[in-house]
Formats: structure tokens, C-alpha cells, sequence
């Protein structure tokens, strides 16, 4: 399960990766095709706010992982004490 869950969070962030770069290089030509004319931003304004949808998408899968990077990391580092541990701790409080 520990492999399969590392797998996964490595192949979505080289997915992540991939489609940011996909669409900031799709945004960037439709900046380029606005700017040649205002007439334009009325036919590509309502494609240019769903690329930043899409960036934007991108940014909460990307807190989404780190959070649950930062949860198993969290319950890696607990550390717990063993039933023998509890039982010499008992044993010592109850001075035997």
C-alpha cells in the first residue's frame, strides 16, 4: 500500500506538471492572439478564464497532496510506546 500511495503521488504531480505547462503554453498564445485586437477578447476571454481554471485546479490537487504528504509524514513520525513499554511505565509509577 506505502509503494502504491507514493506511486500515485508521483504520477499525479508529473500530471499536474504536465497539464500547468500544457496551459500556461496555451495561455500564453491566447495572450498573444488577444492582444492584436479588443475585438478579440470578447471570442477569447471566456476560453482564457477556463485556462485559469484549470491553473487554478491544478494549485488545490497540489495542496491536496502536500496535505496528505504532510499526514503520512505526520503519523510516520509518531512515535508510540510498545505494550511492554506500558506496562514497565505502570510498573514504575506503581513503585514495584
Amino acid at each position: 500500500m506505502k509503494k502504491d500511495l507514493n506511486s500515485l503521488i508521483e504520477q499525479a504531480l508529473e500530471n499536474i506538471k504536465n497539464d500547468r505547462a500544457e496551459t500556461e503554453d496555451l495561455l500564453s498564445n491566447l495572450r498573444e492572439y488577444m492582444n492584436v485586437s479588443r475585438e478579440r477578447y470578447s471570442d477569447a476571454g471566456p476560453i482564457a478564464a477556463k485556462f485559469v481554471e484549470t491553473l487554478q485546479r491544478s494549485n488545490e490537487q497540489l495542496v491536496k497532496i502536500a496535505s496528505l504528504v504532510h499526514k503520512k509524514e505526520s503519523a510516520q513520525n509518531t512515535t508510540t510506546l510498545s505494550e511492554e513499554d506500558k506496562k514497565n511505565l505502570f510498573e514504575v509509577i506503581q513503585g514495584d
